[in-house]
């Protein structure tokens, strides 16, 4: 949406862009209620330790390197630099605002009810057997996450294309679609590969979810590097700096984005198949 907003005059692009940092600001308080009811739900017993990494592991690391990629553009003497009063503002925002807001989140979500189980599970873990070598998380996330990238991989030529090459993309529309058929490919992998592991008599399944589907990003950052390679001139240890910095950032994104979705959806799924199960 901000994309799409951001395609009029100079000063409206500034405004819709500033919109779009305020609303990942604000937005930390339902990030953090969701965390903090899913942490619950899991048993989860230290909730500060987990409302502080929610509220600055991605944010931090966002954070850290925008200020390290913008210290190499301030040596270059780019007038692309973001000011140094700007960052400033922008870390106070983040510490004043956004921090405590997902605090107050993550309090509100952990002490509400947690997630209902479908059935019953036993207190003392049973033991899991050897699984096959594509079952584990390492090839797993190999062989599910191109399944994802496949989905978007022309889009991402224009992507690249009109970041990178100072081209002009209009295709919104159709960047919709795709965003759906993206989220859609994610929840199936996730799950499939879920149900195949509950099959192998394997129940730590929650983690496996997310990685798979994150497998994805990955490949968006091989896929930069071959654009790299393949269709850019850049020269320069700056440039060359600036531009895997920023491709890094979006894989670990994209790669974020579609690991979230297939934990939601492995989630929904083991919950729907156990409340079929019929105990007597």
């Amino acid at each position: 949406v901000v994309s799409t907003l951001s395609t009029g005059k100079q000063w409206y692009q500034r405004r819709v862009r500033g919109a779009g940092v305020s609303l990942f600001f604000f937005f930390g308080v339902i990030g953090g209620y969701y965390s903090g009811r899913l942490y619950r739900t899991f048993k989860g017993v230290n909730w500060k330790r987990a409302a502080f990494l929610t509220s600055t592991l991605y944010p931090g690391l966002i954070s850290t390197t925008c200020f390290v990629l913008n210290f190499f553009l301030w040596h270059a003497g780019s007038s692309g630099a973001v000011p140094f009063t700007v960052m400033v503002m922008l870390l106070s925002f983040w510490v004043c605002v956004s921090l405590p807001l997902v605090f107050v989140g993550f309090f509100f979500g952990y002490r509400k009810q947690p997630f209902e189980y479908s059935v019953r599970t036993n207190k003392i873990p049973r033991p899991i057997p050897s699984q096959l070598w594509y079952m584990r998380t390492f090839p797993s996330m190999l062989l599910a996450g191109i399944l994802p990238f496949g989905a978007v991989f022309i889009e991402l030529y224009f992507i690249f294309s009109a970041i990178w090459e100072n081209q002009v993309y209009t295709l919104f529309s159709f960047l919709f679609l795709v965003y759906v058929i993206l989220v859609i490919c994610c929840a199936e992998i996730a799950v499939v590969i879920v149900y195949f592991q509950l099959c192998a008599e394997n129940y730590r399944w929650w983690w496996k979810s997310f990685f798979v589907a994150a497998g994805s990003g990955l490949y968006v950052f091989l896929y930069g590097a071959f654009f790299y390679c393949d269709k850019l001139e850049i020269v320069g240890f700056t440039s060359t700096v600036l531009y895997f910095g920023y491709t890094a950032l979006m894989s670990i994104t994209f790669g974020m984005f579609t690991g979230t979705v297939g934990f939601f959806a492995s989630f929904t799924f083991v919950r729907y198949v156990y409340s079929a199960v019929k105990i007597d």
